[in-house]
Parts: C-alpha cells; structure tokens; sequence
C-alpha cells in the first residue's frame, strides 16, 4: 500500500482534525438525539432536550478539562450505531461517527476495558485451539506471505471465535473460484479495539495501518470484509487516514456481485420457510443477504426482523439493552410460530447470540453462508462451538479439548483454564472482566 505524503498524519491528528470540523459543522440542533431509537428506553435521555444532549458532547469535545454531561455521556455510551441519525443530520456531518470518535476519548479518560486487546487476544486463541485442528486454526490466524491475489477475505478478530460461519464463507469464494487469501485474528486487528475501547489512537493508529498496509502487500483488487465493527472502523470512522490500491467490501456485495454465477451453482433445494435476522446498522448488507436467501431453491423467506444497531454483541446492541431486549422479544416469539422452521443468523456476533436463544426457546439457528454452501450441494463446515454452548462442567470440557489444546499449543494448567473459561465463553474483557488475561504491571 503506498500513501500519498512521505510523512502521513499520525491517528491523533487525524482524529484532532477530524473534531475540528464537526465542531465547525455541526450545527447542534439535536435532529440526529430526536430520531434515536435508544432514547425512548432510557427514562434519563426521554426527560433530555436533543439539542442540550449533542452540545453536550461537543462541548466536551471542544474542553475536556470538565466532565461530559450526564445525559451526553449515556447517549455516547449507548449509541448502537443503528444509523437513523445519518440522513436525518441537516448538515450531512454523520452523527454516528461523531460518537465513535467522542467514545475514543471517552475511554482514554475513564480506562472500563483496560488491557482489552490482550486480553481478547489469548481469550480467542484459546476458544480457537479447543476447537480445531491446527492447519485451520493457521488458515484463520497465522499471518500469511505476500503473494498476488484477486481478493483478501479479511476475517476481522472476534469472527474467529465462530470459524464455521468463515469456512462456510470460504467454501462459498472456493466454489466461484476465486483466487484469495484469508486475514484474521489479532494479528490482523483493524485498530478498533485499540482506538475506540482503551482509547490508545497511537496504538490504534499503528495497527490500522500494519493491517492496511498487509492488506496492500497482497496487491488484491477488492479486501472482502466480514466483521461490520471492522467495516465501520475502517471505511467510515478512520475513512482516508491512509490511502489504499484496493476496493473495501462486504462480502455480500462481492457475492451479490457474482449472483448469475452462484445461481448457475445453486443444485441443491434448501427445502426451509425462514426468518432473516437483519440489523438496521448495516442496512446494506441485510438487503444483500436477503438477495441471495431468496436465490436459493426451495428456501422459502417468512419474514425479515431488522433489529437496531449494527449487530449484536457488545460493541453494538447490548450498548442499549432495554432497546434490545424489547426487539429481542419480539424475534423469539416470531420464530417459535409454527410456520418458521429456521432463524437466518448475519454475523458471528448475532449467531452465537441467537443460537443461544434458539437452543433455550426450540427454534433452529443457521446462518447465511451454510444455506449458500447447502445450496452448493456441499455439507457446510461444522459448528465447532456447538459442543460447549450451555455447558457449565468447564473442568470436563478441558479435558474433551485438551488434545485440540496440545496440537495447537495452548500451555495452560487444566485447573487455571476450566477457572477463567466462563469468562472466556461470556467475552468478559469486553466490561473489563477476564483480568487474569492482563499483563502484568
């Protein structure tokens, strides 16, 4: 990847420049806090006047030397960035990237998930290693040699904690052939957990860039993307803080893109009436999965749930619980009606989410890129988590892992493994929990 300056602006100033022209924009009239979705659940921002909550942070923004308003501050933090606020801004200024600058700051002062990137690094290293073997743990997390390429499928970090959903995803690219290579895990992170969750834009600018930077080395024409945190971060929140050769896409987009040929692929019927769980975040990439759900043979669409926020998890939905859990509600009973035979799941985050909720409320859970690869005539990749979901005998299940926890060279005593694993299985670093994991200091 080459940039355009010998001497490129560092995250830091990207993102000072970046403020500097919200602040100058921005005309706080509050529009992008009266069509938030998040405010009518939270009994503190409803009694809030919009334009008193947006000048709230901004004023924060412009002297950090006083603390954020109260009701500024729960906004910020509760954003789920459903984008709602995007084409409602008068001034076209993105209120949803605002906030995930100002939630940089945010926690570069208050420090809720420190040593966050550690910590969520050994944690999928290990849920890794307990459930494959060692040449597709490599596929998903080793760094590969530079070679030319088409595409880069660009994995992102915690979409490796599910990697059936990436195997059948690749089984789809390998079906089309396409000549790619696989990026993921930590060491191929976008740089938000850095930037955004411990606040650290040196750190997070440095490994931005190392991934671009990698990401260019292959030389493709198009970074295939699955992790929509990633693809936020990258063509949205730190858009043009370096230049790139290549395109950045979903991977929906680029199946959507070659459709006449998956439909001339398609042989097998997926004989199935399905709900598909889409997010109005990423409104794009729903309507893309939807596109291809209703090419399959057989497979019949009941009904689209679009839920608020980008995805779930913590990093989106879970940040306004009360909005969720009331859409959530919502989505479970619609699935145990008698017509739907299976829920469609989007991203890693939401499958393990919504598998969950399928296994305690009887409905089945599959995800998108294993309805394509049935499509195919293939059996899609198996789910490796399965065997551990609702388990709570962690002792027993590090000792059905410990040969996968050999080959792949996870050390760790039994004991001191089964301790931490619900903290593992829970992504507790993501609220500052699993501090065993940390360095120490």
């Amino acid at each position: 990847m080459e940039t355009q300056s010998t001497t490129p602006q560092s995250l830091v100033s990207f993102y000072a420049n970046s403020w500097e022209a919200l602040l100058s924009n921005c005309t706080r009239c509050g529009k992008c806090v009266e069509v938030c979705p998040v405010v009518p659940f939270d009994a503190t921002l409803s009694a809030a006047h919009p334009a008193e909550v947006v000048t709230g942070v901004l004023d924060f923004m412009q002297d950090r030397s006083r603390p954020m308003r109260t009701d500024s501050a729960l906004w910020a933090y509760q954003c789920n960035g459903c984008d709602q606020c995007i084409p409602a801004c008068p001034v076209e200024i993105n209120p949803r990237r605002m906030l995930m600058l100002a939630n940089a700051e945010i926690s570069a002062r208050t420090q809720p998930t420190p040593h966050m990137f550690q910590k969520m690094a050994r944690a999928i290293r290990i849920l890794v290693a307990m459930q494959l073997v060692p040449e597709d743990a490599a596929r998903l997390l080793k760094l590969k040699k530079p070679r030319d390429v088409d595409v880069v499928f660009f994995t992102g970090c915690n979409p490796v904690r599910t990697p059936q959903l990436l195997f059948n995803a690749m089984m789809v690219l390998d079906a089309l052939g396409v000549n790619y290579e696989v990026m993921g895990g930590p060491a191929s992170c976008c740089g938000v957990i850095y930037s955004k969750w411990e606040g650290d834009l040196q750190r997070g600018g440095k490994v931005s860039e190392q991934t671009l930077h990698r990401f260019g080395s292959f030389k493709p024409k198009k970074v295939l993307n699955w992790c929509p945190s990633c693809n936020i971060h990258l063509s949205e929140t730190i858009k043009d803080f370096r230049s790139v050769s290549f395109d950045f896409d979903h991977i929906t987009q680029y199946l959507i893109e070659r459709e006449h040929e998956l439909h001339r692929l398609f042989t097998t019927a997926v004989n199935l009436r399905v709900v598909v769980h889409t997010h109005h975040g990423m409104h794009e990439v729903g309507q893309n999965v939807m596109r291809l759900m209703r090419s399959i043979p057989g497979l019949t669409i009941v009904e689209e749930i679009e839920e608020p926020g980008y995805m779930c998890g913590v990093s989106s939905a879970e940040r306004a619980p009360a909005l969720k859990e009331h859409v959530r509600a919502q989505t479970i009973a619609r699935c145990k009606q008698d017509d739907v035979d299976a829920l469609v799941s989007l991203y890693h985050a939401c499958h393990r989410q919504l598998a969950s909720d399928g296994a305690a409320h009887g409905f089945k859970v599959l995800n998108y890129a294993d309805l394509l690869v049935r499509a195919l005539g293939m059996e899609p990749y198996e789910d490796t988590l399965e065997q551990f979901r609702g388990r709570t005998d962690y002792r027993e299940m590090v000792n059905e892992a410990q040969p996968l926890l050999e080959a792949n060279g996870i050390d760790m005593d039994p004991d001191e493994l089964a301790k931490v694993l619900p903290e593992i299985f829970a992504m507790a670093e993501w609220r500052g929990g699993l501090c065993s994991f940390a360095p120490e200091e």
